[in-house]
């Protein structure tokens, strides 16, 4: 995928969204739902609704606009509905690794699981089937889906005697890792978060029912309003009956920082804290720690602008648009030319030099993985007429691999890992090179520093990971 190839950026967790609503059109919702979520996975998508005898799903490789047309939405009835839109490890172009996965329970329904996240303990859980089930001889771990959310549909299906219910208490507190859930029978919504709260999960109320997502936006664009996060180690069910709350773990908060940074749309709020507004102190944090003389301030877009408004902000120094982005250079099967990889990020930014052509530049960035984007970067700067670039990043180094749901780069091509600000420098070949602290980070936030999880920047796990190598997944 073009976007993928070119950037080399940190790729996004994925994105759940769930509604019970009689009366309305749910995989209408879900469609839009999921098209406010889509900067959260871009590889495939899928729905699955029920009209409370069975469930129905579609999924695909593709953008959501790309995956769902009218018919497809269409045959999808109901009033209760999941979402999901992936970014994957693996089987990136293989529909069968799209989400919703689809298992049957020991009461003869059927559930079907979207998440957001990855398992930690993923050898644990496939020892645990093994012994419970023996070989899986049906359903998607037989048919070569061997997923987390395989892992979890197939463990779903329950002992005798066990309600769905049951069997999920149980389940959700053996997994260990990251894992925001929306699930579903043919008559019930489940929400569900793992005990750390990696990652964001929200309730909204609608007039005729209730919604479940992964952020706030995708309430807002459905016109529900907001109710709450769903508590870490908290598992919701909603039906005609209401909404029921089941602990199936004690709360223990490491809710990822990058979120914050980068996962996250500006418009989100985690605990209270505006993402945006976080953003914007970390621009600031970044100017009180990282004073430099320039005439113009520009971000690379769109992660970086809000944190080079508050650069401005804080330093005094004239904001500009030195980028204009093309919004219409999207994810793409058309697999680029030797000849459209060398263009790299000129496909999608192209530079104003009005803005640039003869000044000091200070750009701004939320982080650097490879660095080959700010490599890039820098060089369309200094043919455009910019006398010195300065690159400033809003973010720690990020030194450490992503086990909870975020897949940057091997510990190995991380440039962070074994080279220090001045060799990153002079490989992005800018003027100077600036990153901000994990404390500056953590204060943007608002949030205490023992409820974040900073691994990527600091090495220090909230719980155990599989062997760190090269080549995890």
């Amino acid at each position: 995928m073009l976007e993928q190839h070119i950037e080399n950026a940190p790729q996004d967790a994925c994105g759940v969204f769930g509604v019970w609503a009689p009366g309305e059109e749910v995989s209408k919702l879900t469609y839009y739902g999921l098209y406010s979520l889509q900067h959260r996975g871009q590889e495939a998508a899928g729905i699955a609704a029920s009209a409370g005898d069975r469930i129905s799903v579609y999924k695909d490789v593709g953008l959501v606009s790309q995956v769902f047309d009218e018919a497809t939405l269409s045959s999808l009835t109901g009033h209760i509905a999941i979402g999901h839109c992936r970014y994957g490890s693996h089987g990136a172009k293989d529909w069968r690794f799209a989400q919703p996965t689809l298992g049957a329970t020991t009461a003869g329904g059927t559930v079907a699981v979207g998440i957001n996240g990855e398992l930690t303990n993923r050898e644990e859980i496939k020892a645990l089937i093994t012994q419970r089930f023996g070989e899986v001889d049906s359903g998607e771990l037989a048919q070569g889906n061997n997923s987390d959310t395989a892992l979890i549909t197939t463990l779903l299906h329950g002992q005798d005697g066990d309600s769905l219910e049951e069997t999920a208490t149980e389940v959700f507190g053996l997994l260990e890792g990251a894992f925001s859930i929306a699930m579903m029978t043919e008559t019930t919504l489940y929400a569900v978060r793992d005990r750390h709260g990696f990652r964001p999960l929200v309730l909204g109320r609608l007039s005729s029912g209730w919604v479940v997502a992964s952020e706030q936006a995708a309430l807002a664009t459905v016109g529900a309003t907001f109710i709450r996060e769903v508590a870490p180690g908290e598992m919701l069910a909603i039906d005609q009956d209401g909404v029921r709350s089941t602990r199936f773990a004690p709360s223990q908060l490491a809710r990822c920082i990058f979120e914050y940074v980068y996962v996250a749309r500006p418009d989100a709020a985690i605990n209270g804290r505006s993402v945006y507004e976080s953003r914007l102190e970390m621009g600031r944090q970044l100017a009180r720690e990282n004073t430099a003389d320039a005439d113009v301030v520009i971000p690379v877009p769109d992660s970086g602008t809000p944190a080079a408004i508050g650069y401005a902000e804080e330093s005094g120094i004239p904001f500009g648009t030195g980028f204009v982005k093309n919004s219409y250079v999207g994810r793409t099967f058309i697999q680029p030319s030797q000849t459209l990889r060398q263009l790299g990020i000129r496909l999608k930014l192209n530079v104003q030099p009005s803005v640039v052509a003869g000044k000091s530049v200070i750009v701004v960035d939320d982080s650097i993985v490879r660095g080959n984007t700010q490599r890039q970067v820098v060089a369309m700067l200094r043919a455009a007429g910019a006398r010195e670039v300065h690159v400033k990043i809003s973010s720690p180094p990020v030194k450490w691999p992503c086990f909870y749901g975020i897949d940057f780069a091997t510990r190995a091509e991380l440039i962070a890992n074994g080279a220090g600000i001045e060799e990153i420098r002079a490989h992005v070949e800018a003027d100077s090179l600036a990153y901000i602290s994990l404390e500056g980070t953590i204060a943007a936030t608002e949030q205490d520093a023992d409820t974040l999880c900073t691994a990527c920047f600091s090495g220090n796990y909230p719980t155990d990971v599989p062997q760190l190598h090269t080549d995890r997944k």
